[in-house]
């Protein structure tokens, strides 16, 4: 996969803890960015996927008990993914 150079501005504190982070990984900052990018790219997909699961969801009568054993379940899941 090709890689490309961005130049990003970020905020000071912002920047000194990736440094910190990237020595104690010992990985390069460079490194540190696109898997940020990467962690934040999925957790939006997984609030897309909730939001459509709701959706779906909400077309059931909620005095279904399968509807609640379901959410639950998924919650649980997902919790702490966010």
């Amino acid at each position: 996969m090709a890689n490309i150079k961005a130049a990003i501005s970020i905020e000071k504190p912002i920047f000194e803890q990736m440094n910190v982070l990237a020595k104690d990984l010992n990985i390069s900052r460079s490194r540190i960015f696109p898997l940020a990018a990467q962690e934040f790219l999925h957790r939006h997909k997984n609030i897309e996927l909730l939001q459509l699961l709701n959706e779906a969801y909400d077309d059931l009568p909620d005095s279904e008990p399968m509807v609640s054993k379901m959410r639950s379940r998924h919650y649980n899941i997902v919790k702490n993914q966010w």
